[in-house]
This record gives C-alpha cells, structure tokens and sequence, in this order.
C-alpha cells in the first residue's frame, strides 16, 4: 500500500469513528499530505505592460489607454508574374505615418521569402529552397539605402553616430534594418521606395508553405512584398524584430493598399481587395454574371470549366493590369490562374448588408473525395462563417472575401483565404483575428490560433443545428499539464518547442471552457469577447489587455485565472475524497492537489421518493431530483488543499455526487470525482 493509499484509510476510519465530525484541518486525506499551496491571485505584469500603463497608450481597463497610438503603413505596389520562369517581381512605394511620440531612427523590415532561401533559420521544413528575395533598389525619402554597407558598419557595437547615409543590414534574413541617417519624426512621415524579385516555390501537389505553385498553371502569392515591421508602444525598442521561422505567422501594421498584378490574358485574379477595373480585365458576360450576385443566396457560376483563355475566362488582350484597393488592412495576398473555375455567392453581414463571396477552384476539385466538401460546397460553408461570426462577436468589416484552391489549402490573409472547403471555417475565422483585431501572433498565437479553434466548434455546431459541447475541453487539460516539452501561453510561440501545435491552437479552448465554467455560462464568456472584438477593432491588444478586459466585462477579480491558464502549465487535480452523512447533513471532503485553483461545484443527485428537497442559498435546483451546488474559488486562496462542503436539504437520501459536472476543471485523473466510486468510470466518460 502506498502511503498516499494509507493516509487515505486512516482519515476514512478516523471519520468513520468520530460519527461524521470532519475536523477541516485533517481532511482530504490527499491534500493532507501536501504543503500549502500559495495561490498567486494578480495578473504577473512584466515591463513590457508596465511600459504601456506608465505612456498611458493602455491600462488596468483593458482598453486602449487615452494616449494609445499605432503606426499607418499605405502601400502602393505593381507587380508581374513570369508563368514561363514563375518570377515576382515587384516595385512599391511605402508611406510610413509616426503616430509615435518618438522619432524613428530605424526602420524594420519583413522580408518574409527570404525563408525559402538557403542560409536563413526555419523551424519546419520548406517545399523547395530559392534565392529568397533579393531587394535590388531601395530608397527612404527618395535617398538611396545602401545594401551592402562595409563589415565594420555591419558589425558596430554600442551606440552610433547617425550615418552619414542610410544603410541596410540583414537583408538576406526574414527581419531586416535600415538605419537611417535622417531620422522619421514624431508625428512625421517618411516615402520608402523598393524594387525586389523572387521565384514562386514550387509545391508539386502537396500542401504549401503559406503559398506555393502547382507547376506554371497555379500560383499563390503571399508573403511577398518587403514589409514594414511593427512599431509599438510595448517593446523597449519599438520595433517587431522577430524572425519569421514559418509557424508563428502575423503582426502587421493596418494600411491603405493600392495593388496592381500584372498577369497574361487568360489568367484570373483574385486578391485581397475590391477590383477597380473589371471593364479592363473581364469580358461582358462575366461583369454581366457578377452583377446578379447580391441578388440571392444562390452560387453563382462567373467562369466555367469550358470558359478559357484571352477573350474569354478575361479580357482580350496579351497582359493584363488587375488592380485592387483594399482600406485598413494588415496584408495582401493574391491568386492566378488559367484554369481557374470562378463562382460566387453572397453573404449577408448584420448591419451592412450583402457582400460578394468569391471561390476561385480547378473543375476537377468541385466535388469533394472520401467524405470531404468539395468546392462547390465552398460558398455556402463561408457564407455561414461570416454570418454567424459577424454576430457572435462583430460585423464583418470588409467589402469581399474570396477563397482560393491551390497547394496552400489552410491560410489567412484579409478578404482572402487559401483553403480547402473543409479548412474554410477556420479560414474565415481569422478575419476577426489577426485581420480585425491586430494581435501579436508571433508571440502570442493562443489569441490567434487559439481563439479561432474555440470558435470553429461553435459555429460547426450551429451549422449543424446543435448545441456546442464545450463540457470536457477544460477538464482534459489535465492530461497534458506537467508534460515538460510544454511552453506556457506566454512563452513567444515562435520558439514554442515540439509542443507548439498545443501551446498556440488546442490550449485556448479549454481555457475558454474552463472560463464558461467559472463565469457562469458559456453564453457570457461570449458577450465578453464580443466587447473585447469591438473595443479592439483595428488596434494592437496584448494579451494583458484581453485577459484585464474580460475580468472587468465578467464583473470577477480573475487574476488567478489568467495568471495559472497564461503563465504557467498548471493543473487543479480535483477530487472528492469523503462523503459522511449525520442526520440531515452531508459533508463531502474536496480536496485539489494541483496548483491552480478552481470553484467547489457539486451535482447533487437526490432519491426518486423521500423527505421534501429543501433548497440552500449556494444551490440552484436543475430537476425536482438534482441540484447543483457552487463554492467560489475564494474558498482556496487562504493554502488549503482540502475544503467540507455542507450540504443541508433536508432528509432526502443522497444518490451520488459529482465534482466539477461540466467537466471544466483541469483534471489528470476525473475518475474520483464521483461519489460513490462505482459511479465514476461513467462520470469520468460523460456517458
């Protein structure tokens, strides 16, 4: 027998005894056997937050503070693909609005295809290695930037003179600096100008990395313009100077952008943005097709299978200039090609009204393989995601979405997704966030990645007309806590180790259904998230600012919680360890043995036939047979481990009882949480 098994029967038999008296002191035979636990119950604020409270740009409301301010970055580029050597080449004109209060003395650069070249860090493996994408030209306010300064400037230490012109570093990486011998001014403005190129990789038919081509007839381009970082209020330096190792994708500045992609006759574009000129690049009979669109729910066929080439799926012509415009948004990313299929549908946003859905598919992939939504299905499905996100948290902003086939079939760019029919769901997702609500998904991909896998089930579950089952998602967490290749929420998830599939996309939702278990109801965890959505539309939250803005909108002191969901990999560990009855009262012996805390909730399972069920103030009655009884979590914060529940409803036989019901709570073994034990096996299954 193991002493924990020993100490157990000790305090049963000493209970036994004592005729149902349960000294708390003694109790949770478990938890007796542990020290103290100290509970931290605030939200731990590193400087990076205490930074942004003392600027006042944020504060303990978790909104943006008085004095919050974000970079404007408007982009206007003209780019050409080569489908005879699958080249992008490109020239843009950047205008960088300071909102800062601090001049600008460097500027940061994303340079994100660079991950396909040789000599660069990744943390997964690539489709094909290229040059990268070397920048051939580059000018801040029609100054040119040297690109290859000398190796004693490259490798300057400490504090420098302003350079007497500007110069470039790290060109070759995904993150690079240009150290200006003018500094941007406070409030100011600077013009950078590029010329750049790159080969589109190539992806052979499997799934892509964030783009790709399916040999000179298929392409998908993203990630695909020298970028400006982000600048903002929480980091020391200001600059977002991450590398981009290809997992943690996104952190852009919101822009203008005024995009024109050059392609040859015949192939069809779709992009982030709204067309500007389809009397230039779509024949009449197409432009004619797309004006009945908005009419009805109905999908709609713009191009055909049998409709190809110049004069035909396009314009007549040799090239043609589609040019696109798309207001605040974070990115672009494009599609072409010539054997594209093209229908469209539409999508009715609450307060806007109707918006275009475009899907843009080879004919061999309408309809769908073993079980799978073919994308013939891909309207619908979409049209459903942006209706019923637009009311679970805000109306979608944007004036069209389109989704595309091709190598890359699960990813996220404003109005346009690569994706699958069956990926499309979470695709669309991201247009709340990071495409509306501009989080750090670099570091933070829980708020991205996370938040979008809690909503995915809801909206599968409304789109097959049933109830979300969020039951079990928290409890389970406690199958994977202590595992210790796991890295905290915290943790900046573009080094988050073997376990960074969890860390960023399966921790949230059981987070959020822990939440729902702790905030009284799944359905105001999601009012507080609509208001989060909201007052961060278009802004930078971090996530001290989500988890202050959900305390504050659920009316709780949560510190505890987010301090052990966010910052740490603990677990609760509940269980029942006794239950004596004595006369009309029942006392049931909890104890947790892991370190984060949780509320006392207890299902009450009553006899069919006896004395009259008289209710107590902490319960509330779900049939005439069962209660549910709740202790907040306030019970644990003075260190014990073990806490008596009083259960006083008179002389009604008790049946069974149930810890944590709903299955919320992190858990690594739920099988005694159910009284008397040969009812656990079917409590800890839910069945």
């Amino acid at each position: 027998m193991s002493v924990r098994s020993f100490i157990r029967l000790a305090a049963a038999t000493a209970l036994a005894a004592g005729a149902g008296v349960l000294p708390a002191q003694s109790s949770g035979t478990g938890a007796a056997a542990r020290p103290p636990r100290a509970i931290r119950r605030d939200i731990p604020l590193t400087r990076m937050i205490r930074r942004a409270f003392a600027a006042g740009t944020r504060d303990s409301t978790g909104r943006p503070g008085a004095r919050y301010w974000q970079l404007q970055v408007d982009y206007t580029i003209r780019a050409r693909l080569e489908p005879s050597t699958s080249i992008v080449s490109g020239h843009e004109t950047v205008v960088i609005h300071n909102a800062s209060d601090s001049a600008l003395r460097t500027i940061q650069l994303r340079l994100d295809q660079n991950v396909f070249a040789p000599n660069v860090a990744r943390a997964s493996k690539i489709m094909e290695i290229t040059d990268g994408m070397p920048v051939t030209r580059l000018t801040v306010d029609g100054v040119p930037v040297d690109l290859h300064p000398p190796e004693s400037v490259r490798n300057a230490r400490g504090p420098q003179a302003p350079p007497s012109a500007p110069y470039a570093t790290r060109m070759d990486q995904t993150s690079a600096r240009i150290t200006l011998a003018a500094p941007v001014a406070a409030k100011g403005t600077a013009t950078l100008e590029a010329d750049w190129s790159f080969r589109v990789p190539r992806a052979d038919g499997v799934r892509g990395d964030r783009m790709g081509r399916w040999a000179d007839s298929l392409y998908q381009v993203a990630q695909w313009y020298p970028r400006v970082a982000v600048y903002d209020d929480l980091r020391a330096g200001g600059w977002d100077t991450d590398e981009y190792l290809g997992d943690s994708e996104f952190y852009n500045n919101f822009g203008r952008f005024d995009v024109t992609i050059d392609v040859p006759a015949g192939w069809i574009v779709g992009a982030t943005g709204v067309l500007q000129n389809p009397g230039e690049v779509l024949t009449s009979t197409e432009r004619e097709r797309l004006s009945h669109v908005l009419e009805s729910d109905s999908t709609r066929t713009i191009v055909g299978a049998g409709e190809r080439g110049p004069g035909v799926s396009t314009a007549a012509g040799d090239r043609l200039l589609w040019h696109f415009v798309a207001d605040t948004v974070a990115d672009v990313a494009w599609a072409t090609s010539n054997q594209f299929v093209w229908d469209a549908t539409r999508a009715t946003i609450p307060g806007r009204g109707a918006i275009p859905v475009n899907i843009l598919y080879l004919a061999g992939h309408a309809e769908g393989q073993n079980g799978r939504a073919g994308f013939r299905q891909g309207g619908p499905r979409v049209r459903h995601a942006l209706e019923f996100y637009s009311k679970l948290w805000m109306p979608y902003a944007f004036p069209q979405l389109t989704m595309v086939d091709g190598p890359e079939n699960g990813m996220e760019y404003p109005m346009f997704i690569m994706s699958s029919t069956g990926a499309s769901d979470h695709e669309t997702g991201h247009q709340w966030w990071p495409m509306m609500v501009g989080v750090n998904e670099t570091w933070y991909g829980f708020m991205d990645e996370g938040f979008n896998e809690y909503m995915t089930e809801l909206s599968r579950a409304d789109r097959d007309h049933e109830a979300p089952v969020l039951d079990g998602l928290g409890q389970s967490y406690g199958r994977t806590s202590g595992d210790e290749r796991e890295a905290p929420l915290m943790y900046d998830a573009n080094f988050g180790g073997p376990m960074y599939g969890f860390q960023a996309y399966e921790k949230a939702p059981k987070m959020l259904s822990m939440l729902g278990g702790v905030a009284g109801g799944d359905s105001a965890v999601w009012r507080a998230m609509s208001a989060y959505t909201n007052a961060w539309r278009f802004k930078h939250p971090s996530p001290w600012d989500y988890a202050f803005f959900m305390s504050n909108a659920l009316h709780q002191d949560l510190g505890w919680f987010w301090n052990y969901w966010l910052f740490t990999t603990e677990s609760v560990d509940g269980g029942i360890d006794t239950v004596i009855t004595a006369g009309t009262r029942t006392r049931v012996v909890v104890r947790q043995d892991g370190q984060m805390p949780a509320p006392v909730i207890l299902k009450v399972k009553f006899a069919a036939s006896g004395p009259p069920v008289r209710p107590m103030k902490e319960s509330r009655m779900v049939d005439s047979t069962t209660a549910i009884v709740t202790w907040p979590v306030d019970v644990w914060f003075p260190g014990n481990r073990a806490f008596t529940a009083t259960l006083a409803f008179g002389g009604r036989r008790i049946e069974s009882i149930t810890l944590d019901p709903g299955r919320r709570f992190p858990d690594g073994n739920p099988a005694d949480n159910v009284w008397p034990r040969a009812a656990a096996t079917t409590a800890a299954t839910g069945h």
